[in-house]
């Protein structure tokens, strides 16, 4: 008996001791460098414009398109997966199968015009932009347009379509017919990352966005209709229920660009970073289904999210002392936020306090 009760002890105490530790190295209090420009990053937490109701006009982006320009960012990151990631997760078909299917392009037209894969695409790509110059050709800027289109790259390859006058917008250099339909589509498709990003990047001279989603985290549930059943039950409370229920108003603003640029400013004010998590997160936390399929599709999140901040280091870790914008959907501002924090060298931005 007393050695059950000294195990059953040792174990609780073990327990209690693991709840209460706090590490005492905190990387964001240790922040740098002692001279030269630090990294700011700012994460715009937005709504997927695809996911709008039909009153949305790209025209209403106006107001919150100017407030981003006069921030002056030199580079810009959107939530897109890369073509490598793509690539990776082309030859895991057996895991990714469905992944692919829903989140990576499809570059065979592009194999067809330029006869290059993605890998082979990629390094084109970068060799060209190694060497670019101060006053790239039409013929040039079609060209990388098409390598980005072959490497996976769209988003990128919409800004080097914008930077084209409208009589260059046309065939030639890698492009063809096929290619220069799916840039067209591609220019009016009512995507954040083209429409936003990819239009603000060719506005202030930039050659490229930069693909910073992951998509490779996390296995399908075992058992799919059970796991959607119980997370949807978790989602059904008060704090989603108000979520709705603001956007519905603010959603009555979407003609206009005062009404767009006050869901943004929602979107990215502290207290909806709070409710989100709450609605969702939190509400996924504690679900209490015997499988835990609340704390599987936590444990998915975050993974994907610290990949994302990762691929967001990686930007400004080869670029030090870069003005970084972040556009992404809304639920990741909040963890992108905190995990780029622990960056010795990075700041981030107060993005309300640029909205206003």
């Amino acid at each position: 008996m007393r050695l059950t009760a000294l195990l059953i002890s040792m174990t609780l105490c073990g327990a209690a001791a693991a709840q209460d530790y706090q590490p005492t190295f905190d990387p964001s209090r240790l922040k740098g460098p002692a001279a030269g420009p630090v990294n700011e990053i700012m994460v715009l937490g937005s709504p997927h414009l695809s996911h709008l109701p039909k009153t949305f006009q790209p025209a209403s982006l106006s107001l919150l398109n100017e407030r981003l320009a006069a921030w002056k960012p030199q580079a810009i990151a959107v939530e897109e997966r890369s073509g490598p990631q793509c690539d990776f997760l082309r030859r895991h078909a057996a895991r990714y199968a469905e992944t692919v299917e829903t989140y990576c392009p499809d570059t065979a037209a592009a194999k067809a015009a330029t006869g290059l894969d993605v890998p082979e695409a990629t390094a084109q790509a970068e060799k060209l932009l190694a060497g670019w110059p101060a006053t790239p050709s039409p013929a040039q800027r079609r060209r990388l347009a098409a390598l980005f289109l072959a490497g996976g790259e769209p988003a990128s390859a919409a800004v080097q379509w914008f930077h084209l006058p409208a009589g260059e917008r046309r065939a030639g250099d890698g492009l063809d017919a096929a290619l220069v339909e799916q840039l067209r589509k591609l220019a009016v498709d009512p995507d954040e990352s083209v429409m936003i990003a990819a239009r603000l990047a060719a506005r202030l001279g930039h050659e490229r966005v930069y693909a910073m989603d992951d998509q490779s985290a996390g296995r399908p549930y075992t058992d799919r209709k059970a796991a959607g059943e119980a997370i949807m039950k978790a989602w059904d409370n008060p704090a989603n229920r108000a979520l709705r229920q603001a956007d519905k108003i603010l959603y009555q603003g979407l003609g206009s660009a005062e009404g767009m640029l006050a869901l943004y400013r929602a979107y990215n004010a502290p207290d909806h970073v709070s409710t989100v998590f709450e609605a969702d997160f939190g509400a996924a936390l504690n679900e209490p289904s015997p499988q835990r399929f609340g704390r599987a599709y936590i444990g998915y999140w975050e993974t994907r999210n610290l990949r994302m901040a990762a691929n967001i280091r990686d930007v400004v870790g080869v670029m030090p002392g870069t003005r970084l914008l972040v556009i992404v959907g809304a639920s990741h501002k909040g963890y992108l936020e905190a995990y780029l924090h622990q960056m010795h060298d990075v700041r981030v931005v107060d993005t309300a306090a640029v909205l206003r």
